[in-house]
């Protein structure tokens, strides 16, 4: 069954939490416990707190938040408009042991939601070229690849990669 969720924007004040959230979905043993994680095949963390907070005060950026009743965070996805009447949907993440509960996809559909009201007719994502699993969920959900890539970020502040690493580009029209 499918969890009621309540989605909100984040906001500074969520920022400890947040971090907290991220990295246990994408790095370290906490990872493991979903199919999303990320730590075989990059070290430290996903986010600290100074990466967070700039992204909440980039210019036309969200991210949302997904609570359980009860007031359980289990998800959250960052967006940012683009040019091109485009959105960018970047570090989607679900609790690892709330994964295949349909959390994602309640997610996607409320970013969906928000680039529309925001005019944007196309989502833009990147995604790891070794993540196929991934690939391929983000393809089944109407995502297609565009050709093009993008460098991973040669910064330690988005992990270190264990092997050469590159994103490929994906987009959905909305």
């Amino acid at each position: 069954m499918t969890p009621t969720l309540t989605i909100r924007p984040a906001t500074a004040l969520d920022i400890p939490a947040l971090v907290a959230f991220v990295n246990s979905v994408y790095r370290g043993d906490t990872s493991r416990l979903g199919w999303t994680t990320e730590a075989n095949l990059l070290d430290g963390p996903r986010i600290d707190a100074e990466s967070l907070a700039e992204m909440l005060a980039a210019e036309e950026a969200v991210l949302l938040m997904a609570h359980q009743e009860g007031g359980q965070l289990v998800g959250s996805v960052y967006l940012q408009r683009q040019p091109a009447a485009t959105m960018y949907l970047g570090m989607l993440s679900v609790d690892a042991t709330r994964q295949n509960a349909g959390i994602g996809r309640q997610l996607l559909a409320a970013a969906d939601s928000y680039a529309r009201e925001q005019s944007c007719s196309r989502m833009k994502i990147t995604v790891i070229s070794v993540r196929a699993e991934l690939l391929a969920w983000y393809e089944r959900l109407g995502y297609q690849r565009t050709g093009a890539t993008v460098p991973f970020p040669d910064n330690p502040r988005f992990g270190i990669p264990r092997q050469p690493l590159e994103l490929l580009v994906l987009e959905k029209k909305l």
